[in-house]
């Protein structure tokens, strides 16, 4: 078990003006993954500081940095500064192994669910 830093890109969204996806906007994640690319909450628990998010538009407004935050049995990208927005619940985020070529559903600050594709997985 170990920390690992996901790259999340926005994937196929024909709805919200993106029938291609687009590499430029997504997240980079550290998160505490098990051997089989799965969240692990007791990792998440001793590593809770280095678990960062970090969200990256080509506009400036939409990037912002915080931490992977557990509440309940749901995960989020909790953000640390008003102007960054609310913190974004991503959907079964736990039930969802991260590992290249996986997608998943975040719940965007401003109201969409949008689907992004993992990229990259490599160890911290």
């Amino acid at each position: 078990m170990s920390l690992t830093r996901v790259v999340l890109r926005l994937g196929r969204n024909p709805k919200a003006g993106f029938p291609d996806g687009d590499d430029t906007h997504g997240y980079v994640v550290v998160a505490p993954l098990d051997k089989d690319g799965k969240l692990d909450i007791e990792l998440w628990r001793a590593n809770k500081s280095d678990c960062t998010v970090d969200r990256f538009s080509p506009d400036p407004a939409d990037k912002a940095d915080g931490w992977l935050s557990h509440r309940g049995s749901h995960w989020f990208f909790r953000y640390d500064e008003e102007d960054e927005g609310p913190d974004e619940p991503v959907y079964r985020l736990g039930d969802h192994t991260l590992r290249v070529g996986e997608y998943l559903t975040i719940h965007e600050a401003d109201g969409d669910d949008l689907t992004y594709r993992v990229t990259e997985a490599l160890p911290v």
